[in-house]
């Protein structure tokens, strides 16, 4: 893995070098912070939902797991839910994020817990300009007094995106006083937009990393750029070498993190795009160490032994707990309702064009996912290539029919079909190749599968801008039909269980 690291100062000149990834999958806009002997960070989750997924680490490498934020949205808000900031400060947890407010635009806003794990609080939104408010990140400045940093999204609407700081009240419930800018995108590399500002102070400067261009998607342009104060209201000075990081042959677009502090070393953790599964598989955490020069900016070191990070090859769910683990997120405009008995999932349908959806995110171009649909089911209920609610792939299930069913913005298309046997128990395959092209099977006994789609589905359409594709499970039709389903299995790296695979006939 590789990251390119751009510095045109007099003094220094650096090549391309090994960069580590530690959060695979789609983990957008990661934050960290150390509290006791241990790290914590959050990431984005945008309209998938439960809300910002938490995770802990003693070593900024390995993380696991350890619940949401929100399992319920706020009363305020809406949807896209972005960029969140994990703080620490006097024994409470504040969670700044980014919400749509019901009515009107992108606000920021704040939840606090007594523990880093929740139950949180929210304490609502703290500034909605016209334009769109996002990006918080909480900062001292030099006299010890508290403000807000945000960014207004005049991007979204053609206006300049310059980044604001307020005074913030100690209970973080509302801003005081006037707002001023810190600075703006103003050079030609930020191509008129700047955001994810985070800041750290060292000695006499305050050092801003952010983010600049265009975040998301296929042609994303993002890029890293460092500024530096000396007082946290400025003046600003923008490094002259910047993008400190921009796009190399294996990582793309990295950009919007945390810098963080470990064993007296400095460390960057934020997202990119693998140059390999790109928008499909999401903006992935990375971990880059820095220091600070002698003439007062910021070095990244882009190393590869900050440690060694565990792969997961394979994620297998065999319903055994009372409720969905981490793994699974819906979509944020759906009511799902799932009840898990008998290691068994019961998902309740929904009438939309999509049905009831459940995804899970995938780390690698080539992979395998794997579920039963039981017998007892009354609902059209499969396996699922996800990218949202108007943009899905299904192989469904429906009484004595298999269905190939592509909805692609919002429009409803049967690709291939087939006649089975019921009542059984059906065993759904997909199979992926280079996360663009999917090919889907079906097995009453397990074990000898025939291909629905002898001409692979292309699946290239569905990553929505900001997000990436997931696989899953649908239950589609009226309210109170219901799929069940027993054995979820996710392999990666294009990895085979070694079923027989037969090839249907025209």
């Amino acid at each position: 893995m590789r990251l390119f690291l751009s510095l045109l100062s007099c003094l220094f000149i650096f090549n391309s070098y090994s960069q580590q990834l530690v959060l695979p999958g789609d983990h957008p806009d990661p934050s960290v912070v150390k509290i006791g002997n241990e790290y914590w960070g959050v990431g984005t989750t945008s309209n998938w939902f439960p809300a910002f997924p938490l995770y802990h680490s003693t070593d900024l490498v390995n993380w696991k797991g350890a619940g949401h934020v929100f399992t319920k949205m706020p009363t305020w808000a809406d949807y896209y839910l972005w960029a969140p900031e994990i703080t620490y400060e006097n024994g409470k947890v504040y969670l700044y994020y980014t919400g749509h407010k019901k009515g009107g635009n992108l606000c920021v806003a704040v939840a606090v817990a007594d523990k880093p794990e929740g139950p949180y609080t929210d304490l609502g939104p703290l500034m909605c300009q016209d334009d769109g408010s996002i990006d918080a990140f909480p900062m001292r400045d030099e006299h010890g007094k508290l403000y807000l940093i945000w960014k207004e999204d005049g991007n979204s609407i053609g206006k300049p995106t310059p980044i604001w700081a307020a005074e913030i009240k100690e209970d973080r419930t509302a801003l005081v006083g006037e707002k001023k800018e810190l600075f703006r995108g103003d050079v030609p590399w930020e191509r008129g937009l700047v955001e994810g500002v985070s800041i750290i102070k060292q000695n006499d400067y305050f050092f801003a990393f952010y983010a600049a261009a265009a975040c998301c998607g296929k042609s994303c342009t993002y890029g890293t750029g460092i500024a530096r104060a000396k007082s946290l209201l400025g003046p600003w000075e923008k490094y002259p070498g910047n993008p400190v990081l921009s796009a190399n042959a294996e990582w793309k677009c990295p950009g919007h993190g945390t810098p963080v502090k470990k064993n007296g070393r400095y460390y960057f953790l934020y997202h990119a795009y693998s140059t390999n599964s790109g928008a499909y598989g999401g903006r992935q955490g990375l971990l880059n160490e820095f220091e600070f020069t002698a003439d007062g900016w910021v070095r990244f070191l882009n190393g590869s032994n900050y440690g060694k990070v565990k792969a997961t090859e394979k994620n297998e769910d065999d319903f055994s707990n009372q409720t969905l683990t981490g793994n699974w997120h819906w979509s944020i405009f759906q009511q799902v309702q799932y009840k898990i008995a008998n290691n068994t999932l019961q998902l309740q349908a929904l009438p939309s064009i999509a049905g009831a959806y459940i995804g899970q995110s995938v780390i690698a171009s080539d992979y395998t996912a794997e579920v039963t649909v039981q017998k007892n089911t009354t609902s059209q209920a499969g396996l699922a290539l996800i990218g949202d609610d108007k943009n899905i792939l299904s192989a469904i299930v429906d009484s004595n029919t298999i269905r190939l069913v592509q909805v692609r913005k919002g429009e409803t298309q049967v690709l291939a079909e087939e006649k089975i046997k019921q009542p059984s128990n059906i065993s759904l395959k997909a199979q992926v190749k280079n996360n663009t092209q999917v090919t889907f099977m079906y097995s009453a006994d397990g074990a000898q599968f025939n291909v629905l789609n002898n001409t692979a589905a292309d699946i290239s359409y569905l990553p929505p801008w900001d997000r990436a594709v997931r696989i899953g499970l649908v239950s589609k039709g009226p309210l109170e039909k219901a799929a069940f389903f027993k054995n979820f299995v996710l392999v990666n790296e294009g990895s085979s269980s070694g079923e027989n695979i037969v090839q249907k006939r025209n």
